[in-house]
C-alpha cells in the first residue's frame, strides 16, 4: 500500500464553507505541510490545479527545494499546453529533483472554467484531444522523434533533447469516471485514479477498466481520493467531522450544488449523488462519509472512524485491487501528523523512511518532571493482514 497526502493550494483551515478558522496558504505554510509529508513517510502529495488554485508546477518546484524524499503529483493539462512543451516541463522537473515527479493527467469537468482557459472543446472532444496528446507526449519523453497529425494536434520532428531520470517517463495518473476516461485510462496510464465511492461502485469500476486494460495488453494499478477524520475512538472521530460543517449553512450548499450541475464531469455527478445536497444519511456506507462533498468540489467522501475501523475499511479497497491511497484532512498540516501517528502502524506501507523508524518528536514523549521518561505504549496490533 502506498498513501499521499494533499497540499492545499486554494486555502486551509479548521472548518468547511466559513472565514472562521481559515488559514492562507502562502510559501510557509506550504511549506511546513510538504517538510511533514517528507519527514512522516508518506510516499509523497498531490498538488491540484484550476483556476482556484496557485499553479502546482511552480509550487512543486520551490517545495521540491525544502523536502527530500516525498514525491510530487502534478497536473499536464492537454488542450491548455502543447504536448512537447509538457514534456520539457515534466522532464526538467524530474531530473532536478532527482526522480520524483509523478503525472496527473486532468482533461477538466468545467465547461465554464476551461473556456476561460480558452478551450472549448465538448467533454469526448477533450478527452479524445487527450489520448492524441498523450501518444505524443509518452514517444517524446521516451526518446522518440514524433511526427503526429490528428484531429486537434499536428507535431512534427517533436523530440526531447534532455531526458527525465524515471525511465521511460514519470508515471502516468489518470481519474475519469465516464466510458471515454477509462478507455484513454486503459490505453496510456499507469494508475487509475477514482474519487472515494462505496466499495462496491469501486469495484464495478476497477473490474471494468481492468478488463479495459487487459483488452489492449496492458495492466494498471488503482488508486483513491480521499478525505479522512480519524480519532482514538469513534465518538470522537463522528463528533469532528460534524464539526467540520458546523458552519455549512443552507446557501452555501445551493451556491456548491449549482455550481457543480453545470459542470459536465461524470465523476462530480457520481459524487453530488451520494448526498444530492442534503445533510441526511451523509454515512453512505459503513464510515463512508459524503459531508465534505456538500460544498467541496471533486473528492467529498471522508473514512470516519477510529484508527482500528480506518484501518480495516482501507483495507476492504485494497481487497477490490486499489494500491494507492490520496489522503486529507482539515487542517492538513495537523492532519498529516494525525493520521500518520494514528494509522500508519496499521498499515502495510510499501513506502517507509529508511534511515530511522517513523517517530513523532521524542520517541519517549514528553519527559515527566524534567527527567523520567514515560513507559512506552505498546502499539495496537493490527489483526487484519492482507494476502
Amino acid at each position: 500500500m502506498q498513501v499521499l497526502w494533499f497540499i492545499p493550494t486554494y486555502s486551509d483551515g479548521r472548518y468547511l464553507g466559513t472565514t472562521i478558522g481559515r488559514r492562507s496558504t502562502d510559501l510557509p505554510y506550504l511549506k511546513q505541510i510538504a517538510q511533514a509529508v517528507d519527514h512522516l513517510g508518506y510516499m509523497g502529495a498531490l498538488l491540484p490545479t484550476g483556476r482556484s488554485c496557485e499553479d502546482a508546477w511552480i509550487l512543486a518546484s520551490f517545495l521540491a527545494a525544502h523536502t527530500q524524499r516525498m514525491r510530487f503529483l502534478v497536473a499536464v493539462r492537454p488542450g491548455l499546453v502543447s504536448p512537447s512543451i509538457a514534456a520539457r516541463m515534466a522532464a526538467t522537473f524530474d531530473r532536478l529533483s532527482g526522480g520524483r515527479l509523478l503525472i496527473n493527467v486532468v482533461t477538466g469537468g468545467d465547461p465554464i472554467e476551461l473556456a476561460g482557459d480558452g478551450l472549448h472543446l465538448s467533454h469526448d472532444d477533450r478527452y479524445n484531444l487527450t489520448d492524441e496528446f498523450l501518444s505524443i507526449w509518452r514517444g517524446i519523453t521516451s526518446g522518440e522523434e514524433v511526427d503526429f497529425k490528428g484531429n486537434y494536434l499536428d507535431v512534427q520532428g517533436s523530440k526531447l533533447l534532455f531526458p527525465p531520470l524515471q525511465k521511460p517517463y514519470p508515471p502516468l495518473w489518470i481519474g475519469g469516471s465516464s466510458p471515454v476516461a477509462q478507455q484513454i485510462a486503459a490505453k496510456h496510464v499507469d494508475v487509475y485514479l477514482t474519487w472515494g465511492e462505496p466499495p462496491a461502485q469501486v469495484a464495478e469500476k476497477i473490474s471494468h477498466v481492468r478488463h479495459l486494460a487487459e483488452s489492449q495488453g496492458r495492466t494498471l494499478k488503482f488508486g483513491i481520493r480521499l478525505h479522512v477524520v480519524v480519532r482514538e475512538t469513534e465518538a470522537q472521530a463522528w463528533e469532528a467531522a460534524n464539526d467540520l460543517i458546523r458552519y455549512v449553512d443552507d446557501e452555501a450548499i445551493t451556491i456548491a450544488q449549482k455550481a457543480f450541475s453545470g459542470m459536465d464531469s461524470e465523476g462530480q455527478r457520481r459524487m453530488t449523488q451520494l448526498h444530492n445536497g442534503s445533510r441526511e444519511a451523509l454515512e453512505i456506507s459503513p464510515n463512508l462519509w459524503a459531508g465534505v462533498g456538500l460544498v467541496r468540489g471533486g473528492a467529498g467522501t471522508a473514512l470516519v472512524g477510529n484508527p482500528e475501523t480506518v484501518a480495516v475499511r482501507m483495507l476492504e479497497y485494497v481487497d477490490l485491487g486499489v494500491d494507492t491511497f490520496i489522503l486529507s484532512g482539515y487542517p492538513h498540516l495537523e492532519e498529516a501528523y494525525r493520521v500518520a501517528e494514528l494509522l500508519f502502524p496499521l498499515l502495510p506501507l510499501e513506502y517507509q523512511l529508511a534511515s530511522e523508524p517513523l517517530t513523532l518528536f521524542s520517541p519517549f514523549g514528553e519527559i515527566v518532571a524534567n527527567e523520567h521518561f514515560p513507559k512506552q505504549a505498546l502499539a495496537k496490533k493490527n489483526t487484519t493482514t492482507v494476502d
